[in-house]
């Protein structure tokens, strides 16, 4: 089995939705926001904390995917609702990569509403994510870019952490996906604070 995105297949809409309420996903689901302790067999290639990182990293793409479906809503410029439409497009496609990763070693797989019940870094608080949601315009385009770079800065502590852990981020797909996450994430991190130098002062 093999991790690594393919970064090339857009999803529709509907495919995006059946991925997620498929069979894999559901039983995923039932497991979220109450995962049992982890237990790696003896003689694994992987390690607790990649485990904890795959599941952490579920929640963090769902709350990333969530601030992306409000661009439409919230009056977003081109550029802006083109970035969250990626985003939101090639995260769906990681968590589905993740949980297949989980369930294939026989752990717990959150589905995409574990952001609400679990906290990563740069993850946004209830308080941020509902001054986002009051926004439009350019005003949502600034919050927006702003709040995803934080929201990005913590994907890549998630990973900085990983590799810090003795043992951790050694299995070929874990590895691949984590330095997957850092190479787009810090390009996309460049394209935003590139993007919000070019809005309207507030």
């Amino acid at each position: 089995m093999t991790i690594a995105p393919q970064r090339s297949l857009a999803l529709t809409a509907l495919g995006a939705f059946l991925l997620l309420s498929s069979p894999l996903a559901s039983a995923a689901g039932q497991h979220a926001g109450h995962h049992p302790a982890i237990t790696v067999p003896p003689g694994a290639t992987y390690t607790a904390a990649d485990v904890a990182f795959m599941q952490g990293m579920i929640a963090h793409h769902a709350q990333a995917i969530h601030m992306s479906r409000m661009a439409e809503k919230r009056g977003a410029n081109p550029r802006v609702l083109r970035l969250a439409v990626k985003i939101d497009q090639s995260q769906i496609a990681e968590i589905r990569l993740m949980q297949q990763w989980l369930l294939h070693y026989g752990q717990s797989a959150p589905d995409t509403s574990s952001w609400r019940t679990m906290t990563m870094p740069g993850m946004l608080t209830e308080r941020q994510l509902a001054e986002l949601e009051a926004t439009t315009g350019t005003a949502f385009d600034r919050a927006f870019l702003l709040l995803m770079i934080q929201h990005h800065e913590g994907a890549l502590q998630m990973v900085k952490d990983l590799f810090a852990t003795p043992g951790a981020g050694q299995e070929v797909d874990v590895n691949v996906f984590a330095n997957d996450v850092v190479t787009v994430q810090t390009a996309e991190i460049g394209v935003m604070r590139q993007m919000l130098s070019q809005l309207p002062p507030p």
